[in-house]
């Protein structure tokens, strides 16, 4: 591949991360309310973290994907605050996909989300540890015994 093919595709896919990122950043027109807000590169880190885990869990996203959603959800929990907010996302993507597949797509990504939020606001008391090896390796114990 020539070096000028190289760096045209480099740009684009720049360009296209930085508009994605640029989508995410609308979200905070919600968090903000909650004195929650992601910076530009928090939502680019945020996007090469689905990126990895979509890879990793050999799964493919279409549309506008799950960032928004998780963020949605979580933004008003009494559990995050500046200081772990972006950090509790990009774990929460993690979780997500990793889960998706271990229910075998049992659940809808806002079931699977609502199960989440539930789990973590309760229970788990802000935990993600507890979140992920308890209460949502539990549940997707029990929907693979269905």
């Amino acid at each position: 591949m020539s070096n000028k093919l190289q760096a045209f595709k480099k740009n684009a896919a720049s360009l296209t991360r930085s508009k994605d990122a640029d989508k995410l950043l609308l979200y905070n027109d919600e968090s903000i309310k909650h004195g929650l807000v992601l910076t530009k590169e928090q939502a680019v880190k945020l996007l090469e973290t689905k990126d990895e885990e979509l890879r990793y869990n050999g799964r493919l996203e279409f549309g506008e994907g799950v960032i928004g959603k998780l963020i949605t959800a979580f933004c008003d929990s009494p559990y995050m605050n500046r200081q772990n907010y972006s950090q509790n996302l990009e774990r929460l993507v993690e979780i997500f996909y990793y889960y998706k597949n271990e229910t075998d797509g049992q659940l809808s990504d806002d079931e699977l989300i609502d199960y989440m939020k539930t789990f973590f606001n309760g229970s788990c008391e802000g935990s993600l540890e507890l979140l992920e090896s308890r209460e949502l390796d539990s549940l997707a114990r029990a929907l693979r015994r269905k």
